[in-house]
């Protein structure tokens, strides 16, 4: 038996994704080895990762100062630059994409994160980029706002793979897998077939911690009522909310109103865990993929979280251990004075406004270029 622990996630029914893409990671064949070494069943790609390639690596540089000859804006470039990163790592996938009839094998693209409240032109961007990259396993990034909702209906109607980003609240996760469902019944109304399509709602879990932890600090310290409990929830609100979104997530689509869909072909959405790097330095650097292990999930990490559970992972079906606790670390959450819901659309908001600033800065970044003429 192999004992790389990413490969041994898939008899426990995950699936690892990378949160990072690079031209020379594409051109080098290291992708492809990952795939075939680790295990790897899909890839992310957003501003931020290109902006530091861009900065810090000579990777685009050729491809940077063609588009700059031929004319184009700092915006266009970054959107040329981006869809032959995912037209690349798509055809590397493309064989266990093929081979898994396409339950793996997905390469996500977001939309502009300036159009997070615009239902229509998500929509709009959403097919230019599917057309644009023209390979079956696009996933478009849909923020989960409520504008989002709209979109994500409509472009699963359409037939489009949608991976659902910025969850955080579990009121939001079920409106989310409500709309999936929505456009799946759309397109079954029309004759049109439901089993090609895929989805994922993706999660981020250790910014909620990195937020509601301060918080908590704050309140065991003042030696009030509660001050003992705020304490112990440190760390456990992040996990515990996954936990019970699983729960609905078994609800909804093992036992609840995706059978109807499901008769006719159609996929589950799978539920994606996101933000899965540590940022406390006190807790384990494997701690949001150890805790988050169970069927039909997706763990979608960095470089260094990837390494790091190649190195010292220990993989177990723990997602449906202390669901219970889980439950009773979001009730006590309340009885200490803070309010998840509060905090989960705080972070939705915080989320856009750190995508708009990713994308800021690498187009700043292109536009030195664009000045200085590389």
């Amino acid at each position: 038996m192999n004992n790389n622990p990413l490969l041994q996630l898939q008899t426990y029914g995950q699936s690892i994704w990378l949160d990072f893409i690079r031209r020379n990671l594409l051109e080098s064949g290291r992708l492809r080895a990952l795939i075939e070494e680790d295990g790897i069943r899909g890839v992310t790609v957003n501003p931020s990762i290109l902006d530091n390639a861009i900065r810090k690596t000579d990777d685009y540089k050729d491809a940077i100062q063609s588009l700059l000859a031929e004319g184009q804006a700092p915006a266009q470039i970054y959107e040329a630059l981006a869809v032959e990163d995912v037209r690349q790592a798509a055809d590397a996938f493309r064989p266990l994409y093929k081979d898994s009839k396409g339950q793996y094998g997905f390469v996500s693209l977001e939309v502009s994160p300036y159009l997070a409240h615009d239902a229509e032109g998500t929509i709009e961007e959403a097919h230019r980029f599917w057309r644009k990259v023209d390979r079956p396993n696009l996933m478009i990034k849909v923020p989960g706002t409520p504008e989002g909702l709209e979109a994500i209906r409509r472009l699963t109607a359409t037939g489009i793979n949608v991976n659902v980003t910025l969850l955080f609240g579990l009121p939001r996760y079920r409106e989310v897998a409500a709309a999936y469902i929505a456009g799946l019944e759309e397109r079954i109304e029309c004759g049109k077939p439901v089993d090609t399509i895929a989805s994922v709602a993706s999660f981020f879990l250790s910014r909620i911690d990195s937020l509601v932890d301060p918080m908590l600090e704050r309140l065991a310290t003042r030696g009030e009522r509660g001050s003992q409990l705020a304490g112990e929830l440190r760390g456990e609100v992040a996990i515990a909310s996954a936990k019970v979104a699983y729960q609905i997530y078994q609800e909804i689509f093992e036992n609840g109103q995706f059978r109807s869909a499901a008769d006719h072909g159609a996929r589950v959405q799978r539920l994606l865990w996101a933000s899965t790097s540590t940022k406390n330095p006190a807790y384990s650097d494997v701690k949001y993929v150890d805790a988050l292990i169970g069927p039909h999930t997706v763990n979608t990490v960095p470089m260094e979280t990837l390494d790091a559970y190649r190195d010292h992972g220990d993989p177990a079906p723990r997602l449906t251990h202390n669901v219970e606790q889980a439950r009773e670390v979001l009730e006590t959450l309340g009885q200490v004075g803070i309010d998840i819901d509060a905090v989960t659309q705080q972070l939705e908001d915080e989320g856009v406004d750190k995508f708009a600033a990713s994308y800021d800065q690498v187009i700043k970044a292109l536009g030195e270029k664009q000045r200085t003429g590389m």
